[in-house]
């Protein structure tokens, strides 16, 4: 017979009375009661957005003051969790005087559920004032996950004033480096563009569904947390010690987010990513991490799902002025501050940390320079192994078994689902609109605003002098410009001379004139303004203050715009001079001829102006050219919402209205407005608006590169520049001092719809291949010698072969109306419209430039084609600007390349001879020199004129012949006298070779 344990049967009784009793104890009060007493706190200061609490106020703490900033779907109570292993109550014992702001939660603050994210770093730059002024110290802010981020902006925003020392634990900065879950960077921006757009505008989250989305993301540690407490129920002793906690992240833990602040959070910092590239927008203020200059201390969560390591670190990068330490800790994202971990690490570390920033201690063992490597998108920072071991131990206590084909089926999804978001971020819906075009097509620059304000109302349309405009506000100040306009006479199809420098208002004025349909005719300041305003056919001219004496004795009416309204003018308003601002856009009834964004594709849009002087000429530009260079950059360049394109040139250029402004405007992206071209103010603006695309003409980065305030390379948000005519040499410079950025060179001929755009960036000086979505392209054979295109036998012009010179060809556009067409080209009735420029292309079929027809030199020994020569003098580290240039009568002229060295460089006949051995005997400069100077124009283009106008170089040490061998050698007076005949220098001819 079986023997009956009474000892064993009264044991499990026991155990299921005490289950019983303790279930239900969970079941009434939501917990088991622990008689923890938190720590005491007075609330020093109450404000409809926090409330502050200084801990252990009454025994008037002296020690250096820290302020905890919770996340904002996290109670205050996660720095109190328990006295003993909290965070207010260790960093006191250490001798710290502890602050928590609470922000409450937004469903029982009055306005809560409209607090935007900015609210709240404002709330904390204000509490760091208050505590500093209080306690006469500077503060160190500290911040746990979303909380660290506040603290890294709080601190920004205030330029580091009044602040010790940053610490955050488990902060994520570079949020696409690392997504939780693997989640890949294209899916998330997208998915956080839809919920901050479409969803968070219209609904919050709940402290449940904080709750439910916090476990979520680890939910085999959620299941294990529960079954162990399940299989504990009955012993109550055990379950005691981290009963707190359980509840906390079970229950009282979590508040509410409103939506305005999640949807800021995902706009600026998902979507935009704007931790690390800078630029983000507090009360219009514009703000950037580089502008912490305080030591910052990162806590790093080795298995960290949430706060993963490499988005953690990327305040390296962030911050570059900032010194920036790390401290690695095995642990969770909660585990960073609450727990044993924590308790035994974290804020004993926290508290030798403040101790050694306040000179009273060694730096800790545990805290390192943090360093930060660039790494694959599939990297996340927390090792394989360690997330496997964390993983599978958690799984193993919990008795659950997972096969391994179940994990490589899921690392398979994920990398599929990374691949796929990689192959959707592609650029095809922009170019397809150009293939949609008709010339009847409505299009212009005032209707891409309005689309982009319907589309985004809220997005950020601009920055200029560190305040940030809205579409919604920049559509309302055209709106009232254009009413200003109409009532001063200005009706479609009208030509409007723009005068103004680079200024909100100058966008707007041009926007507006797109608006009503009229013509803007941007003239740069400059003495040629008479003569441009009559090129371009002007009926009156729109000015800015800085530019009002200059137009005043024009003979037109003037218009003056920007500035503000309590501005004073230097001329008296009259009835020739009006003061746009003082105009009430309420009191002004539109007309009924008024339709918003007229113009269609074949229309004219806008003038401008190229060249000086004699040379001055007008190019006139339609709204389907406009669109076809928006367009064209939006989607060679990949520019969308998360792009900030700085426009360094003016807008009365084609890089800046065109390139720039209009590409920018087609991809939804931020434009940066500058005054224009200075060193520091671009090392500056660069890292604070956080300029990811960078606009140039010809060789403008020259003066910019080797400022010393310009960021170190990877330490920079630029991933882009777009532009045309940079130097090889200047290439080669960009792309090395600020990688990892690459140069898109483009080309867009003034006649026909030819665009070439060089996107890979791999052939450095090549021009590229036709843009998707502009017209067709050929290469027609020609003589530059006679002047003439070359045909076959049938009558023909002969195409050209690869590597041969030709004239390139554009089939006409919609818009063409200069009438310069060539018919039965390559067959009977084609039509093509000839450029001026002559090409060649590779076997790869890329195009690189030569020069124009007339720049050709034609010596004894054949033609010279400037750009080649031009190209491979550039490739020499030495040599800083290069133009070639013909001396003499044509057929009989010297080919001479004329140079400029960098500073402390010298240059001599063996490196000229190496640097062209590349081109054909026949094809390279007869003579080269160094000069002292070449001047460049106001697009920064090499110009050799005076250069021309000199004849031919003087003997000497930094002049050089070819010697007929292929060798370069000095030249000296008898080999100038006996080869080089003085009067081709007398008789020199005029073409312009740059």
């Amino acid at each position: 017979m079986l023997g009956f344990d009474a000892g064993s049967v009264t044991t499990s009784l026991r155990r299921v009375v005490a289950t019983a009793q303790n279930g239900l104890e969970v079941l009434r009060l939501g917990g088991l009661e622990t008689d923890a007493v938190p720590s005491s706190f007075t609330v020093v200061a109450r404000d409809p957005m926090y409330r502050l609490r200084r801990y252990f106020a009454d025994e008037n703490p002296s020690g250096p003051p820290v302020v905890l900033v919770p996340p904002m779907m996290m109670a205050a109570d996660v720095y109190d969790v328990t006295r003993d292993q909290g965070g207010v109550g260790l960093l006191h014992a250490a001798g710290m005087d502890p602050w928590v702001v609470d922000f409450g939660s937004p469903a029982t603050e009055e306005g809560g559920w409209n607090r935007t994210l900015t609210d709240h770093i404002v709330a904390i730059s204000e509490i760091v004032d208050l505590v500093a002024r209080e306690t006469g110290r500077d503060v160190h802010l500290a911040g746990y996950s979303q909380g660290g981020m506040f603290c890294y902006q709080a601190a920004a925003y205030r330029s580091s004033r009044n602040i010790a020392s940053i610490v955050t634990f488990g902060s994520p900065v570079d949020t696409l480096a690392a997504l939780p879950l693997g989640i890949p960077a294209g899916v998330a921006t997208r998915g956080a563009e839809f919920l901050a757009e479409h969803v968070f505008t219209r609904l919050a989250v709940t402290d449940w569904m904080a709750r439910t989305g916090f476990q979520l993301l680890d939910p085999a540690k959620t299941v294990k947390s529960r079954i162990d407490f399940l299989l504990q129920l009955h012993d109550r002793d055990a379950l005691l010690p981290r009963e707190s906690q359980r509840r906390f992240l079970a229950m009282d833990g979590w508040v509410a987010w409103s939506g305005p602040a999640v949807a800021e959070l995902l706009t600026q910092f998902v979507v935009h990513n704007r931790m690390m590239t800078g630029g983000f927008s507090i009360r219009g203020k514009v703000v950037s991490l580089t502008e912490l200059t305080v030591p910052i201390l990162a806590f790093v969560g080795e298995v960290d799902d949430i706060g993963q390591p490499l988005a953690v670190r990327g305040i390296r990068r962030a911050a570059p002025r900032a010194q920036v330490f790390e401290a690695d800790l095995r642990a969770g994202h909660f585990g960073l501050v609450v727990g044993s971990t924590a308790a035994t690490q974290t804020w004993p570390i926290t508290s030798k940390w403040i101790d050694w920033r306040e000179g009273n201690g060694p730096r800790p063992l545990e805290v390192r320079a943090m360093s930060y490597d660039d790494h694959p998108p599939s990297e996340s920072g927390v090792s394989v192994s360690a997330r496997l071991v964390h993983t599978a131990a958690t799984i193993a206590e919990v008795g659950v078994g997972i096969g391994r084909g179940a994990v490589s089926a899921a690392a398979g999804a994920v990398r599929g689902s990374r691949e796929i978001s990689t192959e959707a971020v592609r650029t095809l819906p922009k170019l397809a609109r150009l293939g949609q075009l008709q010339p009847h097509s409505p299009v212009s620059m005032g209707r891409l605003l309005a689309e982009q304000n319907r589309r985004a109302p809220s997005a950020e349309c601009f920055v200029f002098d560190d305040r940030v405009y809205s579409y919604a506000a920049v559509n309302e100040r055209i709106d009232n410009v254009v009413r200003g306009l109409i009532a001063h006479g200005i009706r479609p199809a009208m030509h409007i001379g723009v005068l103004m420098e680079t200024r909100p208002s100058a966008l707007a004025a041009v926007a507006a004139l797109s608006r009503i349909g009229a013509v803007a005719v941007l003239v740069q300041p400059s003495p040629d303004v008479g003569v441009a305003m009559r090129l371009g056919r002007a009926e009156m001219v729109i000015v800015d203050p800085e530019n009002l004496d200059s137009a005043v004795d024009l003979g037109f009416e003037v218009l003056v715009l920007g500035g503000g309204e309590s501005r004073a003018l230097s001329v008296p308003t009259s009835d020739t001079v009006v003061d746009l601002e003082q105009v009430d856009p309420s009191s002004i009834d539109l007309p009924g001829w008024y339709v918003p964004n007229p113009g269609r594709a074949r229309e004219l849009a806008f003038v401008l102006f190229s060249g000086s002087g004699d040379t001055l000429d007008a190019k006139y530009v339609t709204n389907y050219r406009w669109a076809l260079s928006a367009f064209g950059t939006a989607g060679s360049a990949g520019l969308s919402r998360s792009d900030t394109v700085y426009c360094l040139a003016p807008l009365h250029h084609s890089a800046g209205l065109l390139v720039a402004v209009g590409g920018a405007l087609a991809g939804g992206s931020r434009i940066a407005l500058s005054r224009g071209l200075a060193p520091e103010r671009f090392a500056d603006e660069v890292q604070r608006y956080g300029v990811t695309v960078v606009s140039y003409t010809w060789a403008m980065m020259r003066d910019l590169l080797d400022h010393p305030d310009l960021p170190e390379p990877r330490l920079h948000p630029i991933r882009l520049f777009i532009g045309s005519g940079m130097p090889v040499n200047l290439w080669r410079r960009t792309v090395d001092r600020l990688a990892p950025a690459r140069v898109l060179e483009f080309y867009a001929s003034t006649e026909g719809d030819v665009v070439l755009a060089n996107v890979a960036g791999v052939k450095i000086g090549s021009k590229g291949r036709p843009l998707p979505g502009s017209g067709r392209v050929a290469l027609a054979a020609y003589d530059p010698v006679t002047a003439r295109f070359v045909t076959d036998d049938h009558g023909f012009v002969r195409d050209c072969a690869d590597d041969e010179p030709g004239v390139l060809l554009g089939r006409p556009g919609l818009d063409d109306v200069s009438g310069s067409y060539m018919r039965g080209v390559f067959e009977a009735g084609d039509v093509w419209t000839p450029t001026e420029l002559m090409f060649r292309r590779d076997e790869g079929g890329d195009f690189w430039l030569l020069g124009n027809k007339r720049s050709v030199v034609l010596t004894a020994h054949g033609p010279v084609y400037p750009q080649p020569v031009v190209d491979a003098v550039s490739g020499l580290d030495q040599v800083d600007l290069a133009v070639t240039y013909g001396v003499g009568d044509p057929g009989e002229q010297w080919a001479v390349c004329a140079v400029t060295l960098r500073p402390g460089m010298s240059l001599g006949a063996r490196a000229v001879g190496e640097a062209l051995a590349a081109l054909p005997a026949e094809q390279r400069p007869d003579l080269v020199h160094v000069v002292a100077d070449i001047p460049v124009s106001a697009a920064f283009r090499p110009v050799d004129e005076a250069l021309r106008a000199a004849g031919l170089p003087a003997p000497g040490p930094r002049a050089f012949y070819a010697d007929g061998s292929g060798e370069y050698r000095r030249l000296t007076k008898a080999v100038a006298a006996d080869r080089f005949s003085t009067s081709a220098g007398a008789s020199s001819v005029g073409r312009s070779g740059s």
